[in-house]
């Protein structure tokens, strides 16, 4: 247990820090398993639009720092390539 006021502080920040990377890791992994359903379902509309919606979500992770840059442009471009390889719908 820290003893030093500086230590005790710094354990209350990284409680604080953790707890809210935790919602942000959190929230991206909803965003993507919207995207991931979407593309299970082989809707590409609905892929497609809820990519657009997970991507700024992503990015924000990035300039928080939850996320490497790196992580972030392989998830979009994986999930860019599936959604390009769904078949279209045709018109009934």
């Amino acid at each position: 247990m820290a003893n030093h006021a500086s230590a005790k502080k710094r354990i209350r920040q990284t409680e604080r820090r953790t707890a809210v990377n935790r919602a942000r890791i959190s929230r991206i992994r909803t965003f993507l398993k919207k995207v991931e359903l979407a593309i299970q379902a082989g809707d590409k509309t609905a892929a497609h639009s809820a990519l657009k919606i997970a991507q700024p979500e992503l990015h924000r992770g990035v300039t928080k720092g939850v996320l490497h840059r790196n992580v972030a442009n392989r998830k979009l471009s994986r999930y860019a390539q599936r959604i390009k390889a769904l078949p279209e719908h045709a018109a009934p």
